[in-house]
């Protein structure tokens, strides 16, 4: 099954051109069920096999998300092996996913935005934190986009950032004026001083003078969170969340906004109308005079 492994990872990082994290989370995962199965020829696998690994999951209380997400890689191996002509039957064909609730995704308010993007920069470094802040809530990007993008993705004379999502999908994204400025500071005045002798064309740059991590980002978030008062949990994707919930409160088109996340299906945007909703019915609550029990 190794060698399988390898050539599928292979085949999903040249020729369908994932991301390395959505390689390396397709390796994780398949090489754990290799070890589970005692390193098995792929042909001896059964349905019975991936059964006992689901339950192996369960009873080690893995969430029900992260089992589902396994078996995406699991199935997505095996569909391959079929269709290359390594299998004689796919044993996931009898294995069912488990069901999910649909969690409505976390947003921060208008005020906390706002309060999150108030402070005055006055370092290199604060300047760099200000405009990926900026950059991912005037953007909607994901957090991988955001520490890939490159010098040449921003254009600051017609206001808009070139970013390649998954699958190297190419999308435009329009900036607001006051991104724009944030952005022009930093990459014309600041950028070069964080860089301590390095080339690399990346944005946004580390203490180490080279591209930021995902992690290094999701750090300074929680810092400017904590520096700003605001205690609610938030991650990188929360501020995708809340560009597009906003987009929506404010009047945007669904499909507008979905163009700008780089959803494929409109049924993955549409779970902000759900968000949307759950606001005008506690604003109804709260402010409709025919609603305070005094009629």
């Amino acid at each position: 099954m190794k060698d399988a492994i390898k050539e599928y990872i292979n085949y999903i990082f040249i020729e369908k051109k994932l991301s390395d994290n959505t390689k390396d989370a397709y390796l994780n995962d398949l090489t754990e069920l290799d070890c589970f199965l005692g390193h098995k020829n792929v042909n001896e696998i059964t349905s019975n096999n991936l059964t006992s690994y689901i339950n192996y999951l369960s009873n080690n209380n893995e969430k029900d998300k992260t089992i589902a997400r396994k078996l995406v890689s699991i199935r997505t191996f095996f569909k391959y092996l079929m269709r290359e002509g390594k299998l004689i039957e796919n044993p996931c064909e009898k294995i069912s996913s488990p069901k999910l609730k649909k969690a409505l995704p976390k947003v921060l308010s208008e005020d906390e935005i706002n309060k999150l993007l108030s402070f005055k920069p006055t370092t290199p470094k604060e300047y760099r934190n200000k405009a990926m802040i900026e950059l991912m809530y005037a953007s909607g990007l994901r957090v991988s986009e955001l520490v890939n993008l490159e010098i040449n993705n921003i254009n600051l004379i017609d206001n808009y950032v070139r970013v390649y999502g998954k699958g190297r999908k190419e999308r435009i994204i329009p900036l607001a004026s006051s991104t724009c400025n944030i952005l022009d500071s930093y990459i014309n005045i600041y950028r070069n001083s964080l860089l301590k002798g390095y080339l690399t064309d990346k944005v946004f740059i580390s203490s180490y003078g080279k591209g930021i991590t995902r992690q290094g980002f999701f750090k300074i978030l929680k810092k400017m969170l904590n520096n700003a008062g605001i205690k609610k949990e938030c991650s990188p994707h929360t501020l995708r969340h809340s560009f597009a919930t906003h987009l929506l409160e404010h009047g945007a088109d669904l499909r507008s906004i979905g163009d700008m996340l780089g959803h494929e299906n409109i049924k993955t945007t549409e779970i902000y109308t759900h968000l949307s909703n759950n606001k005008k019915r506690k604003d109804y609550d709260e402010f409709h005079p025919r609603n305070k029990g005094n009629v």
